[in-house]
């Protein structure tokens, strides 16, 4: 009479389970996905309303140069902090010789607190005139009427 005898104890699982793995991969992909676009406003401007306001889709891409004057007069080029207007002239003189096509049209994008100094204001637009800029864009907000329905 033979015994059966069964080997199954010795069998080693060499195998990985790596679907939980992947699950928090793709998790902490879509997290990052998600809020990477929110990183971009590194300055909090309370830009003024205004009822004909336009969209302006080229200030949201990766390469558009962004100039910011806060509340307290800080200037700031990209959410960079520049120190004067010289350095803000020079600033932006290096970002548009960035460029990659010469014909690229050499616009900036201007966002000024509603309550900032107007001379401060004032001092960056004839930095950017230094800068040689060919345009600049005023960002504002647009006002809602609630009776309206806009």
């Amino acid at each position: 009479m033979a015994i059966a005898k069964r080997d199954e104890g010795k069998k080693v699982n060499s195998n990985i389970n790596v679907t939980p793995m992947v699950d928090v991969m793709l998790v902490l992909l879509i997290i990052f996905m998600v809020i990477t676009p929110m990183l971009g406003d590194k300055i909090t401007v309370d830009l003024p309303k205004v009822n004909a306001a336009v969209i302006l889709d080229a200030a949201n891409k990766e390469d558009a140069i962004t100039v910011a004057v806060t509340r307290d007069g800080s200037m700031f080029v990209r959410g960079d902090k520049v120190s004067s207007t010289g350095d803000l002239t020079q600033r932006v003189q290096s970002l548009e010789a960035l460029k990659t096509n010469p014909g690229d049209d050499k616009s900036v994008y201007l966002s000024a607190d509603q309550r900032a100094n107007f001379g401060k204001v004032e001092d960056a637009i004839d930095a950017l005139r230094a800068a040689s800029v060919n345009t600049l864009n005023l960002m504002t907000d647009k006002t809602y009427n609630s009776q309206s329905g806009q």
